[in-house]
């Protein structure tokens, strides 16, 4: 498979060389995190001459004979090397039995690097804290970005390869198929998957066809405001029976996993969040048509994820905005850093045009404010607000 070295990760984990965390690569399923882990490998073979890294690929057969936690921590210690930086790099760390107590272990004695990936069943955000009793760091891995699937097919048209973009998305595994049909069939097989295994068989769940159903309504809706209770009652009127608290729950399991992304409500004026209504984003648009189908082609509420997932890439705190009854699709911050962000598909039509800026003409503060759009043109200005082509904004690193 081509490869592209995604630097932004490594440098955060080379940022990170010698802090005594434990390294903890998550992201949602076939993202690339056991690449990453192999470049940050030969990043530091490349680098450090002191260097004594102990590799285990737990998808290798030959590792088949350390499933076991004392096994594990047995093998390990004999490859400890003395007046050396040791290095501990673990691929699929959970298919090792009580793999928390090993780690927990090379930890405590104060004398490895440790880096680990693993199945987000087991990985997954809110269990990290409750896994190890070593503080962690934790490098959130998304799928390929706009600006990496241009760099990957080396697109020189990017308004061109924007609008393949939004069909084949950043699940890159993908690329490797020759048509849309097979594309597709690979992504709904990640979703299956994670559905089944990562979430069913860790939460114990015995009808997978509610969360699916669940699933479903999130991807079908992104980009609006939902509540449990609005979710609740639209499949109960499809013949599924289930509570608003068994949705939350629910909900959370697939934010877990990293298949959508919760951004919650801020007043703007009260420069508060708000408890009801959130808004849920899937990790990849290919999971949109490899599960629903092409129906319901609303590119504007497709872009506007895209943009959303762009963001939290970003590193940037990413809210919905309200204010006087208004949305603002964005309110994204980042230490001093704060800029509205509204995104729509065509603009071109004068009322579309007022209808996306009249909220951000309403806001009196004098952060930057930005409409992301279809336009196909350079970067200008309208009673102060940056309108930016949505293909150029995906192609920068900033924000305007």
């Amino acid at each position: 498979m081509k490869l592209i070295q995604r630097n932004n990760y490594l440098d955060e984990l080379i940022n990170v060389i010698g802090i005594p965390d434990i390294k903890v690569i998550t992201g949602i399923r076939r993202c690339g995190k056991s690449k990453l882990l192999e470049e940050f490998k030969e990043y530091v073979t490349k680098t450090d001459k002191d260097a004594n890294i102990i590799h285990i690929n737990y998808n290798l057969h030959k590792f088949n004979g350390l499933k076991k936690c004392d096994l594990l921590i047995d093998y390990v210690e004999k490859k400890y090397v003395k007046n050396k930086n040791n290095f501990i790099m673990i691929d699929e760390v959970q298919m090792c039995e009580d793999f928390e107590v090993a780690i927990n272990n090379f930890h405590a004695e104060e004398k490895y690097d440790i880096y680990i990936t693993g199945s987000n069943a087991f990985l997954m955000s809110s269990d990290l804290a409750t896994l190890f009793t070593g503080r962690t760091f934790k490098i959130e891995v998304y799928p390929f970005s706009f600006k990496e699937y241009v760099e990957y097919y080396k697109i020189k048209d990017i308004n061109d390869g924007f609008d393949k973009y939004v069909k084949e998305g950043g699940m890159s595994g993908a690329y490797l198929y020759k048509n849309d049909e097979e594309k597709y069939q690979y992504i709904k097989e990640v979703f299956n998957t994670l559905i089944i295994r990562d979430i069913k068989d860790k939460y114990k769940i015995r009808n997978t066809n509610i969360i699916e159903n669940l699933a479903n309504y999130l991807i079908d809706n992104i980009s609006n405001l939902t509540s449990a209770n609005n979710i609740a009652s639209a499949l109960n009127a499809n013949n599924v029976s289930i509570t608003d608290k068994t949705i939350t729950k629910y909900i959370n399991y697939l934010c877990s996993a990293y298949l959508f992304y919760k951004i919650e409500r801020y007043d703007i004026k009260g420069k508060k969040l708000l408890s009801t209504h959130n808004k849920y984003y899937l990790a990849d648009p290919s999971f949109k048509y490899a599960v629903l189908g092409t129906r319901n082609m609303d590119y504007g509420r497709v872009y506007e994820n895209i943009v959303a997932i762009e963001l939290l890439r970003r590193g940037y705190e990413v809210y919905v905005g309200t204010l006087y009854q208004k949305e603002i699709d964005f309110v994204i911050k980042k230490q001093n850093e704060k800029i509205y962000i509204q995104v729509s598909d065509d603009i071109s039509i004068e009322s579309t045009f007022e209808r996306e800026v009249s909220p951000l003409l309403k806001i009196q503060d004098a952060y930057p404010k930005v409409l992301v759009a279809r336009t196909k043109h350079d970067t200008y200005q309208y009673e102060g607000i940056y309108v930016v082509d949505i293909a150029n904004f995906l192609s920068s690193d900033k924000a305007i």
